[in-house]
């Protein structure tokens, strides 16, 4: 696939923390219960840290007790990508920036409380957070 924002792992390494570099670019996740964004519950709107785009408002927001910040949709249904995962001996969907193509998390379909029943299960330290952007 084709991103509109590519760079180097050079290039990424050097404007992302490790952390962030694991979980962005290398497809890591970050402990449960530990993501900055996970109680964050002001109006606004998350963006991915590697590149700035818009893929989730605090309307979507909700708390399913995983762990991660989870959202029921993303903001444009083309903000992200979502991709066959069957790393770990399982299938599951990764959800990935659709502009930079970093890693954010994965997708569930578990959520019946919400409208779409879906859980995006995202990473904080793949997100940043802008109050003012609602």
């Amino acid at each position: 696939m084709t991103y509109d924002v590519t760079k180097t792992d050079e290039d990424w390494r050097s404007e992302l923390s490790a952390e962030e570099f694991a979980v962005l670019r290398r497809a890591g996740t970050e402990r449960p219960g530990t993501g900055a964004l996970l109680d964050e519950n002001r109006t606004g709107v998350y963006h991915c840290r590697a590149c700035g785009n818009e893929l989730f408002r605090s309307e979507a927001k909700f708390d399913s007790h995983c762990g991660w910040p989870s959202f029921y949709a993303p903001k444009e249904s083309d903000a992200v990508e979502l991709l066959e995962d069957d790393s770990l001996g399982m299938v599951r969907t990764e959800v990935r920036c659709a502009k930079c193509g970093s890693h954010l998390g994965h997708l569930f379909d578990d959520a019946p409380q919400t409208p779409t029943g879906d859980r995006f299960c995202m990473n904080s330290v793949s997100l940043t957070f802008d109050d003012a952007a609602s």
